[in-house]
């Protein structure tokens, strides 16, 4: 874990297969700390099809960032982070095929969602609304 503080977790993760699982466990633990419990299980599923794009077209280490605004206390921000600067495109999966819905299930699953270039790579970021 590189910080830590408040309403702000951020990892880097190197670009290996385990990288998914621990990065959906940090943030549901994080999420679940804060109190966000019913946002822990899509949050970590989410997180975890976009590091696993990160892992299938990058090399390098992958960035996981949650972010609770206090200016949107009912937004929590999270993004994901690779040295890849090419953003990934949403496709339409064919039923028989066996990958290329992760960027649909956040597109659905989220209120907004977007990339955004780096200094190095790209950021793919998504918010989710905070129970009241």
């Amino acid at each position: 874990m590189i910080d830590t503080e408040g309403d702000c977790a951020e990892w880097t993760f190197p670009a290996d297969p385990g990288a998914v699982r621990t990065a959906r466990t940090a943030v549901r633990d994080t999420l679940r700390t804060w109190g966000l419990d019913t946002l822990a299980d899509m949050a970590a599923l989410l997180v975890s099809e976009l590091v696993t794009n990160s892992l299938r077209h990058a090399t390098g280490p992958i960035g996981v960032r949650l972010v609770r605004p206090s200016g949107l206390g009912d937004t929590l921000l999270v993004e994901v982070s690779d040295p890849l600067p090419d953003p990934p495109h949403e496709r339409v999966a064919r039923l028989e095929d066996e990958s290329g819905r992760g960027l649909q299930l956040v597109a659905s699953s989220s209120r907004r969602w977007g990339t955004r270039p780096g200094n190095t790579g790209k950021t793919v970021w998504f918010e989710l609304g905070v129970p009241g």
